[in-house]
């Protein structure tokens, strides 16, 4: 059960009137970046909110806050992005961020701003040529890699639930169903 309830329907209703930005400074990526961690998909459009990660050249989380949300606009165009602005933020930002990391392994410790109860982490490494980073979360009471988080909008305004999914140890898909 959420304990923000009212906080989710807020920030998704505050996210419906915002347009994605069309920021003066484009969206770049470094070579060793990960570019989706995790995404929002939402029942309105096509458009999705991806978490990057900014990662060194070890595969190491980079700076203070690596990981970042931006928009992939698919309505648009398969490879166009924007930056979230300020009105999106609550619906989609991050509430906090902690990084360490342990032989090799980078992880990063967050919440997002509308699950702020649903605590993630993300673990970084290196595997196969190149950086990896893996997300994961309880869902349905179980510890499962995230891959993809869905808001099933009201209308006019509001969010009627949310769908997390995942892959549990074994392989086995877990879903969990989220009332606001």
């Amino acid at each position: 059960m959420l304990t923000r309830r009212s906080s989710i329907a807020a920030c998704v209703a505050l996210s419906l009137i915002a347009v994605p930005a069309r920021a003066d400074a484009p969206l770049r990526f470094g070579p060793s970046d990960e570019r989706s961690a995790f995404f929002i998909a939402k029942s309105e459009n096509r458009n999705q909110v991806h978490y990057a990660v900014r990662l060194d050249s070890n595969c190491m989380p980079y700076g203070e806050r690596p990981v970042f949300p931006y928009w992939r606009e698919l309505d648009r165009a398969p490879d166009t992005t924007s930056r979230l602005t300020a009105l999106e933020e609550p619906a989609y930002g991050i509430a906090r961020q902690d990084v360490t990391s342990r032989e090799g392994t980078g992880l990063v410790r967050l919440a997002l701003r509308a699950l702020p109860s649903r605590p993630l982490v993300i673990e970084t490494t290196r595997r196969d040529g190149g950086c990896k980073a893996v997300a994961s979360l309880r869902i349905a009471g179980v510890t499962a890699q995230l891959r993809r988080v869905f808001v099933h909008l009201k209308w006019p305004f509001g969010v009627d639930h949310i769908v997390l999914s995942g892959v549990a140890e074994g392989g086995r898909a877990v879903t969990e169903k989220m009332k606001p």
